[in-house]
């Protein structure tokens, strides 16, 4: 039985390296992906403009 993440049948091997190093707290893609998210929901950060998270973009 499967715990999550992701299928051998339907992903590639890459794709299986880049799930792990998102998830594995000693490795850069996984700060970089944490530091991706904070920058997405500080609205003082120019990468929460680009998350669409802003509603009213009529500037």
């Amino acid at each position: 039985m499967s715990k999550g993440g992701v299928s051998d049948n339907t992903h590639t091997q890459k794709q299986r390296d880049d799930y792990s190093n998102q998830h594995n707290p000693n490795n850069h893609a996984y700060h970089d992906n944490l530091n991706n998210h904070s920058n997405q929901c500080n609205p003082n950060h120019a990468e929460y403009r680009h998350s669409g998270d802003e509603k009213d973009d009529k500037r």
